[in-house]
């Protein structure tokens, strides 16, 4: 069984209902750990040390965030650049974390259709996230496709519940490894997988 650490980050959660919902639903769900790096640190000052020894306590790596101007709020590239140091994380002696994985669960105002080269922002999801998947390359491990919740301005109240549990679904096919690779380099979105893991159940 694999565990899972979530680096979550949310300024103002307390005005998400999206991101409240996914926490609240994964809550006590074995193997993943969750990790409120502004609740750890108000004052932005990332322990490295701290945060290093979390990572190698875990297999998968997923950055939770909402995607604030096609990227992430600034505590998590505040992390990365003292988390992820030259020796450590990367470079001819940095393989700490390699053969581990990585990925983004997001939630975006946009529409998937938005996101694409013909819609409104130009380009994919998959394009904006090149920092991220860029970052695994470099620290030597695998990219998974990101979890994405679109539409969050005009998702019904009722809609909500059936992402929640789509978001506890795929942790726990990730946690128990039931995607294959080919699963996973065919996906858009680790979304999409959920049908096929439970057709298999």
């Amino acid at each position: 069984m694999a565990k899972i650490l979530i680096l979550f980050a949310h300024p103002a959660l307390e005005k998400s209902r999206i991101h409240a919902g996914l926490l609240k639903n994964i809550k006590g769900t074995q193997g993943v750990t969750l990790h409120d790096l502004y609740e750890v640190y108000p004052d932005l000052n990332v322990d490295a040390d701290r945060e290093q020894a979390l990572l190698l306590q875990h297999d998968i790596i997923l950055f939770q965030h909402p995607f604030y101007w096609y990227s992430a709020p600034a505590i998590i590239k505040q992390w990365q650049d003292l988390v992820l140091e030259h020796g450590w994380a990367y470079g001819h002696t940095g393989k700490a974390l390699s053969g581990k994985r990585m990925g983004n669960v997001i939630s975006t105002g946009g529409s998937q259709q938005s996101y694409t080269v013909g819609g409104h922002h130009g380009y994919t999801i998959h394009d904006f996230l090149l920092p991220f998947r860029q970052t695994a390359r470099l620290c030597n491990m695998e990219y998974l496709p990101p979890f994405v919740i679109h539409g969050t301005h005009r998702l019904k109240r009722q809609d909500l519940p059936f992402c929640c549990m789509q978001y506890r679904e795929t942790l726990e096919a990730l946690r128990d490894d039931k995607y294959t690779p080919a699963m996973l380099q065919e996906a858009v979105y680790l979304n999409d997988l959920i049908a096929q893991t439970s057709d298999s159940n």
